[in-house]
């Protein structure tokens, strides 16, 4: 593949470049940590329905629901370029890259014309009840019920490491319809609204000290038949939908925080001294920041192979997996990487804003959200070389 930009492309990225130098907030509140957290939340509603205005909500849907029909290479110019210009976090994430993609593929004419217009101006935000505390890998085996009583479900059950549950208006939730038949055949999806009685939100309080996820208890709660997503016991179907949407051109957008955070560690490298001398005349540190610069060129290049794929409109092959792997696990060497090179200081909340101590803490979730890494290793191991199961 050809990974110059086209005029039409440059068009694109110039355009939006442009519109982000003009708008983005500045300062803004970097962190959902501390006092301050609904002043943060509702600064991201804000910047979300900023991001409508302009037309930049949902770039890559079509453009009869209100997107762009964004080519992947599109879509991976505005996730690099949103990243580059440190605009703020994209509260609208779940509802624009899970959600509003499985409406559109499984929904009905009112559902679409419901919840779509209201996901990309920020005022529906959502959240996705997939995983439990007993089939967090194993998501066919979740238990969480749905009876139906007349024209109403009544859900039960709980749901955990929920991403913005504590603020969602709206929760894409997978649910057990049917005990009687195998696993992945007796789930269904439907869409909840978060403020039915009988939802309780509990925010965890991570070792980062943030609480993004949560554990979603639903006791007796009633969700109109109307709501239900897709077929009858085919939410299986559903949710693999959502699934196939969640690490789209996230490479893209990582590649250059993680291209930036290395620039900052070596110009601290060459700024900070130890015993005299700059950090960077030790040979130790030198090779240590030579090693992460080539991970960091490997995972480029194998987001540009991702990347290529997706624009030559060929069915997704390994990368995702192979990509979700290894940026967790490279993130995590980075964030240790910088933590020995930088010494004791960098555990403070006084340098650089505890932002040090703060990447390394919470890097420790990579390896787990989105997909365990010992899940995904499996997952190429039998469906894509196919070796036999480890029992």
């Amino acid at each position: 593949m050809d990974l110059n930009l086209t005029p039409e492309e440059q068009t694109f990225r110039d355009e939006l470049r442009s519109w982000l130098a003009d708008n983005v907030p500045e300062p803004w509140p970097l962190s959902r940590r501390g006092e301050n957290v609904e002043d943060y939340w509702n600064f991201l509603r804000a910047w979300q329905r900023k991001l409508f205005d302009g037309g930049w909500a949902g770039i890559s849907w079509p453009k009869e629901f209100g997107g762009r029909g964004a080519s992947p290479v599109q879509q991976s110019i505005f996730l690099a370029e949103v990243a580059r210009a440190q605009a703020p976090q994209h509260l609208g994430v779940i509802g624009e890259g899970l959600v509003g993609p499985t409406i559109i593929v499984a929904g009905t004419d009112e559902q679409k014309r419901r919840f779509l217009p209201r996901i990309l101006t920020g005022e529906d935000i959502w959240c996705q009840g997939y995983s439990e505390p007993n089939s967090g890998s194993d998501l066919a085996s979740l238990g969480t019920r749905a009876i139906r009583d007349g024209d109403e479900y009544v859900v039960n059950g709980q749901k955990i490491w929920t991403s913005f549950a504590h603020i969602a208006d709206w929760c894409l939730l997978l649910v057990r319809t049917d005990p009687d038949v195998p696993k992945h055949k007796g789930i269904t999806c439907l869409l909840v609204d978060m403020k039915s009685p009988g939802i309780s939100a509990r925010p965890l309080r991570q070792m980062s000290g943030e609480s993004g996820f949560n554990e979603v208890f639903f006791t007796d709660v009633r969700v109109p038949v109307d709501n239900q997503l897709g077929e009858l016991n085919n939410g299986w179907r559903v949710g693999l939908t959502a699934l196939m949407n969640e690490r789209a051109n996230l490479g893209s957008s990582m590649y250059v925080a993680f291209e930036e955070t290395m620039a900052k560690l070596v110009d601290l490298c060459r700024m900070h001294k130890r015993n005299g001398q700059p950090l960077c005349a030790d040979p130790i540190v030198r090779q240590k920041i030579a090693q992460a610069q080539v991970e960091l060129e490997i995972f480029r290049l194998n987001t540009d192979r991702a990347l290529s794929r997706a624009n030559a409109n060929e069915t997704p092959g390994p990368e995702g997996s192979i990509l979700k792997i290894y940026w967790s696990e490279m993130n995590q060497r980075l964030s240790q990487t910088a933590m020995e090179i930088l010494g004791d200081v960098a555990q403070l909340s006084t340098f650089d804003n505890g932002a040090w101590a703060y990447c390394y803490l919470r890097s420790r979730g990579n390896t787990i959200e989105g997909g365990t890494s010992e899940i995904q290793r499996n997952i190429l191991a039998e469906r894509v070389l196919g070796l036999p199961k480890s029992y």
